[in-house]
């Protein structure tokens, strides 16, 4: 709780935290929230083997008993997605840029509750609007304020409500086949 992700040192370092909560509020305490964001640059560490540490800017966590959770890695850059085939003539026939916000990605997971795989975008981003692949949702604008006099130089606070597992009632669903 609260380790820094980031292993290249580059970017500008954020602190992210919030609370795993279930729908009443009660926080969920264990649950396990995984996380991942690209480089200073706009690449994630799969694209640049050998130029990026492995796992950078990647990390796990459990949730405290309260359901807090908090790691540091960097404010989240925009990026393009790969242009240079067939979504880059589409996007071109559009006339739309190949641009994603930035954002930070979380899966989030614990026992009883349906699991979760969002990302927070960056309050502010020039693309929120435009996003190539129209992913950005109000609900998942986070605001990332300065943070003066801390110990990184941006903050991030954003919870997180995660449903309960749906229960099977045991039923059979047929379907009939042929005529």
């Amino acid at each position: 709780m609260g380790d820094t992700i980031t292993l290249d040192g580059k970017g500008e370092s954020c602190l992210f935290e919030g609370r795993v909560l279930d729908p009443t509020g009660v926080a969920i305490a264990d649950a396990r929230v995984e996380v991942w964001s690209d480089n200073a640059e706009g690449y994630y560490d799969v694209q640049q083997p050998g130029r990026q540490p492995r796992w950078n800017n990647r990390g796990t966590f459990l949730t405290d008993k309260d359901g807090a959770y908090a790691f540091v890695g960097i404010k989240p850059t925009s990026y393009p997605i790969p242009d240079d085939g067939p979504v880059g003539r589409m996007l071109d026939a559009l006339d739309r840029h190949p641009y994603r916000p930035a954002h930070m990605h979380f899966l989030v997971t614990a026992p009883g509750f349906q699991k979760l795989v969002t990302h927070t975008f960056v309050d502010g981003d020039q693309y929120l609007e435009s996003d190539a692949v129209f992913g950005v949702k109000a609900s998942l604008v986070a605001r990332v304020e300065p943070s003066p006099g801390d110990v990184t130089q941006w903050r991030s606070h954003f919870d997180f409500i995660l449903d309960p597992a749906i229960q099977s009632q045991g039923a059979v669903h047929t379907r009939k086949c042929g005529p």
